[in-house]
């Protein structure tokens, strides 16, 4: 699972949500596939977007994401955003013995 929290300009979450869903959801999906969740703060750090993509495993990851780099769509997307962010964090999370998340 790939876990991927933005940081927005304060006043800027509203206009990346909107240039996110005209934009880059629909070039993401096509690349990455299984969005998980898309989330934003309500209570605790704000101006933040928090979003889960499923992958089969590593190499899935990086055969998808290198799919997506390659897009010209994602280029266009990417210097649009890019001024509404403050701070990207990545963390790639495995799942508990105990948990069987979704297939991909």
């Amino acid at each position: 699972m790939d876990q991927r929290i933005y940081t927005f300009h304060g006043g800027k979450l509203q206009s990346f949500l909107k240039l996110y869903e005209a934009e880059g959801l629909p070039t993401q999906s096509k690349h990455l596939g299984n969005c998980v969740g898309f989330y934003i703060s309500d209570i605790g750090p704000q101006n933040q977007a928090i979003h889960l993509w499923a992958y089969a495993d590593l190499a899935d990851r990086q055969r998808r994401r290198q799919a997506l780099q390659a897009d010209p769509q994602w280029q266009v997307y990417l210097a649009k955003s890019a001024p509404l962010v403050v701070s990207m964090e990545n963390a790639i999370l495995r799942p508990t013995p105990f948990w069987t998340p979704p297939k991909t």
